[in-house]
């Protein structure tokens, strides 16, 4: 597999990085403790480089159309300038990814792959389009994207942003995006900002060009400095997305696992006017209970002892097979091990006890409700 770098490889280097491969790309594990970086992350902020993530833009008259076509969401139906959280599925219902799609004007929208995805979600979409008035655009290649997590992450974007555009920053809602100007190398540049993240904080996330995003991530680390901002990776962000309770695709989602086994059955638009790749499946996965009556379905766990479970470890039931952890650590937020795992339904109650086979010896896990973390501001 060929590997990919993206434009802030020489920051990460510079800033001491250690490097994992995620999706083909090379990218920051950690810079200095992931423990640090979480607690920064929950306390003050973290800068993420996300520009392995993939950037394709749809646009045309029939945009809103194309996209309730290709998606499992109704996405004709979001405002302007707000986003949505969606699937895009096999026929079978099968999930080929999760994504954000932005609505950024009425025929204009940006939807946002996650990286070992994105070149399969753009050529689904191209396939997609055939019958349908829109140009679908992959510029996935150009594009960096910055995030900027945390409860300071306002304050950190604002001494960036000039003073007549601040309510543009402060009155933005989560799940919506807008155009700001960014002071970069002493001249505003104005760039897609977004309300959006993967952490369970407040926070951004910035569309920029490759060119300018060394700049960018310079000036964000020097005005944050003030605020305990400190550049954060993968390892943190896979912590801290677990306690939020988010899936993540390649652990908790894949072509094997449907909607409503993932508690994702609120992002399918069955009742949508138009057809959808997958609606068929999917409305008959509904009618069978798949996930709800039958079947396994995915539930938090969380540890009454002290050993954390990892992905792929057996759940058990009186000692039977009842399930598999799909991932798992300790949660550096709440002090205890936490989970998440795909299990049989009718094991699948809050409050049950099941037993997680660590390496030959069981140990005890509850099943609760999701998400094990939820911020209070």
């Amino acid at each position: 597999m060929t590997e990919n770098y993206t434009a802030l490889y020489d920051q990460h280097k510079k800033a001491g990085a250690s490097f994992t491969d995620f999706g083909g790309w090379q990218m920051p594990l950690k810079y200095t403790s992931e423990l640090a970086e979480h607690h920064a992350v929950r306390n003050a902020a973290g800068l993420f480089d996300l520009s392995h993530m993939g950037e394709v833009w749809v646009t045309g008259p029939d945009a809103g159309a194309f996209l309730d076509y290709a998606l499992a969401g109704k996405l004709s139906a979001i405002a302007v300038g707000k986003a949505k959280y969606s699937l895009i599925c096999d026929a079978d219902g099968g999930i080929i990814d999760d994504l954000i799609s932005y609505r950024r004007d009425d025929h204009k929208y940006l939807v946002v792959p996650n990286a070992g995805n994105a070149t399969v979600v753009a050529a689904a979409l191209a396939e997609r389009a055939a019958n349908f008035d829109v140009v679908v655009e992959d510029a996935s290649a150009e594009t960096s994207l910055i995030a900027v997590q945390g409860p300071a992450a306002e304050a950190i974007l604002l001494a960036l942003v000039p003073a007549e555009q601040h309510t543009l920053v402060t009155e933005l809602k989560y799940y919506a995006a807008v155009e700001v100007g960014l002071t970069v190398n002493g001249t505003v540049q104005t760039l897609l900002l977004a309300r959006t993240g993967y952490t369970g904080e407040d926070g951004f996330e910035i569309y920029v060009p490759n060119a300018d995003a060394a700049g960018l991530w310079e000036a964000l680390l020097d005005a944050g400095a003030a605020h305990g901002l400190i550049p954060a990776g993968l390892a943190c962000r896979d912590s801290l997305r677990l306690e939020a309770g988010m899936p993540l695709y390649g652990n908790e989602l894949s072509r094997h696992v449907n909607a409503y086994a993932a508690g994702l059955g609120p992002v399918v638009s069955l009742a949508k006017e138009s057809d959808f790749v997958g609606k068929e499946a999917l409305a008959a996965i509904k009618a069978a209970g798949v996930g709800s009556t039958i079947g396994q379905k995915l539930v938090g766990l969380k540890g009454l002892g002290r050993r954390a479970a990892r992905g792929h470890y057996p759940v058990l039931k009186d000692g039977m097979l009842i399930g598999e952890v799909t991932s798992g650590q300790p949660s550096p937020t709440l002090g205890y091990p936490v989970a998440m795992a795909y299990v049989d339904v009718e094991h699948s109650e809050v409050g049950t006890v099941l037993d997680v086979d660590l390496r030959g010896k069981a140990e005890r896990f509850e099943v609760v409700a999701l998400p094990f973390y939820k911020r209070a501001h």
